[in-house]
């Protein structure tokens, strides 16, 4: 793409603005941890999936992920910055080992993060003073001031990402309804016996969303994780069958999926503080 050569071995900072793809290239799998904030960008595709970066938007990427646009061209009015950080950058750092509780590293390119435009102007700040430390003379000092940094900015984005989650009431409600009928549809279905249990892949792949943003989107709007959620539907039903039915314990652990009915009891009991026989008692 003909970027600038950095001037850090382990992390390097570049401006968007004028760059174009030279190189006919569109697939591009980092080694590093990227950070962006981009504004006119085209569209670009994670796996199957598209989005348009015709808005700013800030994204966060981790080694391996595969970022794919959809022209060869970066487009003249593309403006933003990019950060990439060489996870040894890391190494004997407090980030070392908790930039993984950021999963936001972990969602995937179309669920980047909106922000306002005072939001904006607290990010770019932070990449301002990363840049003047990144074009200092490098001492004994510059990394840890780097990495504390870091952590200021990716404390912010964990604070932005909770808002998003929030104010983004209407479309973050669709996905709790939606939600809410695969569940009821996928604990309808007579042949859980061959399907078992709903998996937190299953529903995150029928949301189109990553396991890790829907896991954080839960989270933040009700509380639980989409286990829980998982769960709760799952003890919904329980609790209907042994209220209003003679089956066995057994035969209710296998049909709702279980293969072994002590599985089934220990998490009924871990859920609701009785066995499936003492709930089935206060019936009678």
């Amino acid at each position: 793409m003909g970027l600038p050569k950095p001037l850090h071995p382990l992390i390097g900072l570049i401006n968007l603005s004028g760059l174009q793809n030279n190189t006919g290239i569109n697939t591009v799998i980092f080694d590093l941890y990227v950070i962006s904030l981009k504004r006119g960008c085209d569209k670009l595709l994670y796996g199957q999936q598209a989005y348009d970066f015709d808005e700013g938007l800030m994204a966060f990427m981790s080694p391996g992920q595969v970022l794919r646009g959809e022209e060869s061209d970066i487009p003249f009015e593309l403006d933003g910055w990019m950060l990439f950080i060489h996870p040894d950058f890391l190494w004997n750092t407090s980030l070392a080992t908790n930039i993984r509780k950021y999963e936001y590293f972990d969602y995937s390119v179309n669920e980047a993060l909106f922000l306002s435009d005072k939001e904006e102007i607290i990010i770019n700040g932070i990449i301002e003073n990363i840049r003047n430390e990144y074009h200092s003379n490098i001492d004994k000092f510059s990394k840890q001031i780097i990495i504390s940094h870091l952590e200021n900015l990716f404390s912010y984005a964990e604070r932005f990402y909770n808002r998003q989650f929030i104010t983004r009431e209407k479309s973050n409600h669709h996905v709790l309804v939606r939600l809410e009928k695969l569940l009821s549809d996928y604990f309808n279905n007579d042949d859980l016996v061959m399907t078992g249990l709903p998996t937190v892949q299953y529903l995150s792949e029928s949301l189109h969303l990553s396991p890790t943003y829907l896991r954080s989107l839960l989270k933040a709007l009700t509380g639980q994780t989409t286990q829980q959620h998982i769960h709760n539907k799952l003890m919904e039903r329980a609790k209907e069958k042994l209220s209003t039915t003679d089956l066995s314990v057994s035969e209710i652990a296998y049909g709702l999926g279980f293969e072994h009915p002590q599985s089934f009891s220990k998490l009924f009991k871990a859920k609701t503080k009785m066995s499936p026989l003492g709930f089935r008692a206060t019936f009678n």
